[in-house]
C-alpha cells in the first residue's frame, strides 16, 4: 500500500509540478520564488494526501493562496520602503537632518540603504527590518554595519578635504 501511495504521488509530482512552477513563475516573474511556492503547494498536498479527493485543484488553489500571501508581503515592504523614503526625506523625529548625510544613505547600495532607511529613520527594530525584507537579522546587523563604515569612511575624506 505504502509503496504504491509514493508510486502515486511521484507520478503526480511528475505530471503536474512543472506546469505548476510555470504557472507560479509567471504570477510571481521569479524562478526561485515560483519553485518555493510550487514545492510548498506539492508539501501541503502530501500531508493531506489521503484526504484530498482533486489533487490538482488542490495544488492550484494552494498555490494561487501562496501566490497571494507573496504579493501582500511584497506590497507590505513597498510601503515600509515608500514610508521610510518618505521620512528620510524629512529626517528624523524632532531633529533636522544633514543634508549631506542624506545625500550619502542615498547613495548607499540598495542592498544596505534599505535597513538604514527603515532602523534608522523609520525607528524599526531589527527583527522588524528583517522581516519586512525578507533577510535574516545577522544579515540586516551586517549590512548596518557596512553601510555605517561606508558612511564613516565617506564623511572622513569628505572632513579631511575641508581640513
Amino acid at each position: 500500500m505504502k509503496g504504491s501511495r509514493e508510486k502515486a504521488a511521484s507520478e503526480l509530482f511528475a505530471a503536474l509540478y512543472p506546469s505548476l512552477a510555470g504557472w507560479c513563475r509567471r504570477l510571481v516573474d521569479d524562478d526561485g520564488t515560483a519553485h518555493e511556492i510550487a514545492s510548498e503547494a506539492f508539501t501541503r498536498l502530501w500531508s493531506r494526501w489521503t484526504a484530498v479527493a482533486e489533487p490538482r485543484g488542490f495544488l492550484y488553489v494552494t498555490a494561487a493562496n501562496l501566490v497571494r500571501d507573496h504579493w501582500r508581503k511584497l506590497e507590505r515592504e513597498r510601503r515600509a520602503v515608500r514610508r521610510a523614503t518618505a521620512e528620510a526625506a524629512v529626517g528624523p523625529r524632532n531633529e533636522q537632518a544633514d543634508p549631506s548625510v542624506r545625500l550619502l544613505v542615498q547613495s548607499l547600495p540598495g542592498r544596505l540603504r534599505v535597513p538604514i532607511l527603515l532602523h534608522y529613520y523609520a525607528d524599526m527594530p531589527i527583527r522588524e527590518v528583517a522581516a519586512l525584507t525578507g533577510r535574516k537579522e545577522g544579515t540586516i546587523k551586517a549590512d548596518l554595519h557596512a553601510a555605517r563604515e561606508l558612511l564613516r569612511a565617506h564623511l572622513r575624506r569628505s572632513l579631511d578635504h575641508t581640513l
